[in-house]
């Protein structure tokens, strides 16, 4: 997410980095490059005329000019800007005083409405809310079904009526849910290729008969600039308290997650970054310009580990660190725990210090990881916890059932040895951090 536009940003940048002190002429010609680089990721041109105008004015200022090292000045400028731009802090879901919760997702057909209905259920389910979804789009073929396979999937109820009138089955919906028990109920709307005055007109019998706590515009953030002119439309017939991104993780220019807060007056609540259920992160403007800016995003990094890593588990992987009693099954776990982290291209580029385009070139290969694991799980449970028991038989059998060579068996075994090896160092106080992490080497 956000590639082209944060290299064409660093390219802008180097023209600051070549200077020495900075004259007027060389912000105007660098924040030019920056003009171009907002522009080409489909940033709305009001948005980006006034935050050039802001950047150039605060740029020119002596504190800029003459300074020490007026390029890391810029960037600074440039990255409280962005923040601003996208709408300085966080903001949450309001959750109601007298439950149940209505959350109403609007939008158009194909932005993703259902399946992130079902996200951000499953995203409150964990933290101990008891959500429902309620079907209401009763033009889509299959729509009604597809919020069913999304719900089981997460486990959350859904409530359906079939292709009835969808103002009365979000009443009922909102009835149920107060007879149940559910403190959230989560509306999937219908949506149009287009916004038109039917759609618009039933939308709005929804919010006056329900007065839902929320209203949430899912927006499509690939379709760039056209994203932008269907919020401002969805925020003037419903006054939309929030937006939901979806599909950042996909070849976006970045323009509407830069424009929507500043064209609209509302926040983006929520971000999609991928098809899974789980694909979903709460929207925070202060990490998403450092991520544009090749900062890196350590805190979202962290949460993501919180989130996938067992406390449990990894009290039992540390005992068994100390003791010197890793085993190819602690192996395979500590993978499978970097898997449920998602995309791991994402996740790199949440490492501070990774330049824009840098990862082009070295993309993890998740299908190694999954070629690790076949291999591990073809091996019986003593081998794994005794792997000097692997001879060559027993490493042309593993090669046969995990669908691999013996070449990639040894060398996932010669792998495990080296880092047993390491931990054993440690343990024993021999090898420091630096040393271990450039002698390791994962298999992805």
């Amino acid at each position: 997410m956000f590639d082209n536009l944060s290299e064409k940003l660093e390219k802008a940048f180097k023209k600051f980095r070549n200077k020495g002190k900075l004259t007027e002429s060389d912000v105007k010609e660098g924040m030019r490059e920056v003009k171009l680089a907002l522009l080409e990721a489909d940033v709305n041109f009001k948005v980006v005329r006034e935050f050039v105008k802001t950047v150039t004015e605060r740029a020119v200022g002596s504190e800029v000019l003459e300074s020490l090292l007026p390029a890391q000045q810029i960037i600074k400028i440039v990255h409280e800007e962005l923040i601003k731009l996208m709408g300085e802090t966080n903001n949450k879901l309001q959750i109601s005083s007298k439950p149940p919760t209505v959350i109403m997702m609007v939008g158009l057909q194909g932005s993703g409405k259902t399946t992130h209905s079902a996200k951000l259920a499953g995203m409150y389910k964990k933290q101990g809310k008891r959500p429902l979804l309620v079907a209401c789009d009763v033009y889509r073929p299959a729509a009604i079904d597809q919020l069913k396979v999304v719900g089981s999937q997460i486990d959350v109820p859904v409530f359906e009526m079939g292709l009835g009138n969808p103002v009365e089955i979000a009443k009922a919906g909102f009835e149920h849910a107060k007879r149940h028990g559910h403190d959230m109920v989560f509306i999937d709307t219908a949506g149009r290729l287009h916004v038109d005055e039917v759609l618009m007109n039933e939308l709005s019998s929804i919010k006056e008969n329900l007065e839902p706590t929320e209203i949430l515009l899912v927006v499509d953030a690939m379709t760039g600039q056209d994203a932008v002119n269907v919020a401002s439309a969805f925020n003037e017939q419903l006054d939309i308290t929030g937006v939901l991104l979806s599909k950042l993780d996909g070849d976006t220019r970045g323009g509407a997650a830069l424009s929507i807060r500043h064209v609209t007056g509302k926040p983006i609540k929520f971000i999609g970054v991928g098809e899974k259920l789980d694909a979903i992160e709460p929207f925070y403007p202060d990490r998403m310009a450092s991520r544009i800016l090749g900062m890196g995003d350590v805190l979202t990094l962290i949460e993501k580990a919180q989130q996938a890593f067992d406390d449990k588990k990894a009290a039992e992987l540390e005992k068994k660190l100390r003791e010197n009693t890793f085993t190819l099954s602690d192996y395979l776990e500590q993978f499978r725990q970097i898997k449920n982290m998602g995309n791991l291209d994402q996740l790199a580029g949440m490492i501070p210090g990774v330049k824009p385009g840098q990862l082009k070139d070295a993309k993890i290969d998740e299908r190694a990881m999954a070629r690790t694991e076949a291999i591990i799980l073809s091996m019986t449970i003593q081998e794994r916890e005794h792997p000097n028991l692997l001879n060559g038989s027993r490493r042309k059998r593993i090669a046969a059932g995990s669908g691999t060579t013996v070449e990639e068996v040894n060398k996932l075994i010669k792998q495990y040895d080296m880092m047993n090896n390491m931990i054993k160092q440690f343990s024993s106080g021999k090898m420091n951090t630096k040393k271990a992490l450039k002698r390791m080497k994962m298999p992805f």
